[in-house]
C-alpha cells in the first residue's frame, strides 16, 4: 500500500514538481496550496507525513504544525518543514515546535525521499511503542539525539554570558569550566608562538560550538577565546556535558563528526600557511572572514589588518601590501577599515 504525503507549498510550480516527485518514489500525494487549506486536508485525509513550507498566506508552516500538534489524531504524524528560511533561528523554531526535519530549498530528490523514509520508520517503532506500553516514554521523547537537539539543551540549561569587543572569553592554561554555544557575535581562538606572535586557530560564529578540549580528563583551554564583536553566549559544564553524552550516544557521534571537520580545518589551515603563496593565504583569510562575518560576500568586512595577518600566517606589514596590490587589481575596495570583495571569483582562482 503506497503512503500518502500530503504536501503544503504555496509556489504553484514547485508544488507540482515536487508531487511529481514524490509520486515518481511511489508516494500518493495530497496537496494544499495554503497552511490552512493543509491543515483541513490533514485533519480528514490524515497522511503518513506532512511536508510543509513555512512562508505562506492564510496560515504559515509554524501554525500548521502547532494546530496539528494540538489534535489527538494528528500530533503523531511525521513532519518536514520545507523552506528557503535558511536562518540558526528560523530552523530552531521549527525544531522547537516538533518538527522532525527540516529542508532548506533548493533540495534534492535524494535529501528529500530519504528524509521523509527515516520519518516513516522512526514513527512506525514510536507506534509499535505506543501500542504496546500505552504511551511514549519520557525518556523517549526527551532523548537528545542530534546536534541541533544537544544546542536546544544548551538553551534550555545553559548559562548565559555576554562579552564585548576585545574582551576575552577565557585564557589559554585556565582551568576549562565549561563548552560554549554562540546566540550572536563571533569569537577567535588564538595560541601565540615562541617569538610572541600570535596565531589565529579558529573562528566561530552564530550557532557554533565551542571550547572543548577533554570531556574525561581535567585539561585546561590549550588557546585564548576573545570577543571579535560583541557575543553572546550561553554555557555548560564539562559535567553536564559528559552526562549528556553518556546517556545520548547517538549525539556523541554526531559531536564527533564535527571534532573531526573541526581538526580538517586546522589541518588545511595549517597546510596553507606552510606552502600557499602570500597572495593565495591573504585570499583564503578574506574569504574566511566574509564566510564568518556576512551573509553575503560581498557585503564590508570589518576586521582589523592583525586579525586578518595572524589567520593568514603573514606579517601585518606584508598583508597590508598584497590587499593593496588586490585593490589595485579591482579584486577588492578598501573602505576605511572595511574591505569588500569586488569579484569573488577572481579572489578564488589567486594561487
Amino acid at each position: 500500500m503506497k503512503r500518502q504525503v500530503l504536501l503544503i507549498e504555496d509556489d504553484a510550480v514547485l508544488r507540482e514538481n515536487t508531487a511529481e516527485l514524490l509520486e515518481l518514489s511511489n508516494y500518493n500525494v495530497i496537496t494544499a496550496a495554503n497552511g490552512k487549506i493543509g491543515v483541513e486536508k490533514a485533519l480528514h485525509y490524515l497522511p503518513d507525513i506532512v511536508v510543509c513550507d513555512i512562508m505562506m498566506p492564510e496560515l504559515d508552516g509554524y501554525g500548521v504544525i502547532e494546530a496539528l500538534a494540538k489534535n489527538e489524531n494528528t500530533k503523531y504524524i511525521p513532519f518536514i518543514f520545507l523552506s528557503a528560511k535558511t536562518e540558526r533561528q528560523d530552523v530552531r523554531k521549527g525544531m522547537d515546535l516538533g518538527a522532525d526535519d527540516y529542508i532548506t530549498k533548493p533540495f534534492n530528490e535524494n535529501e528529500l525521499i530519504s528524509a521523509i523514509e527515516s520519518r516513516l520508520a522512526k514513527t512506525a517503532i514510536l507506534k509499535e511503542s505506543r501500542l504496546n506500553n500505552g504511551n511514549v516514554t519520557a525518556e523517549t521523547e526527551d532523548t537528545i539525539r542530534t546536534l541541533n537537539d544537544l544546542k536546544n539543551f544548551f538553551d534550555d540549561h545553559g548559562e548565559p554570558f555576554t562579552y564585548s569587543q576585545g574582551e576575552v572569553i577565557y585564557k589559554e592554561g585556565q582551568h576549562s569550566n565549561y563548552i560554549f554555544l554562540i546566540h550572536s557575535g563571533l569569537v577567535k581562538c588564538f595560541k601565540f608562538d615562541e617569538q610572541g606572535k600570535e596565531l589565529t586557530t579558529a573562528l566561530y560564529k552564530e550557532d557554533d560550538l565551542f571550547g572543548y578540549t577533554s570531556f574525561i580528563q581535567n585539561i585546561p583551554y590549550l588557546e585564548t577565546a576573545t570577543a571579535i564583536k560583541p557575543v553572546e553566549l550561553v554555557g555548560i559544564s564539562k559535567n553536564q556535558l559528559k552526562d549528556v553524552l553518556d546517556k545520548n550516544h547517538k549525539v556523541t557521534l554526531a559531536l564527533i563528526q564535527l571534532l573531526t571537520d573541526d581538526l580538517k580545518g586546522i589541518k588545511d589551515q595549517l597546510l596553507q600557511m606552510a606552502y600557499s603563496s602570500v597572495n593565495k593565504k591573504t585570499a583564503n583569510t578574506i574569504l574566511k572572514f566574509a564566510e564568518k562575518l556576512n551573509r553575503k560576500p560581498e557585503d564590508p568586512i570589518r576586521i582589523s589588518r592583525s586579525d586578518l595577518a595572524s589567520v593568514a600566517g603573514i606579517a601585518t606589514e606584508t598583508l597590508i601590501r598584497t590587499i593593496s596590490s588586490f585593490k589595485k587589481e579591482g579584486i577588492i575596495a578598501i573602505e576605511g577599515r572595511n574591505i569588500r570583495i569586488l569579484d569573488l571569483q577572481k579572489l578564488k582562482e589567486i594561487y
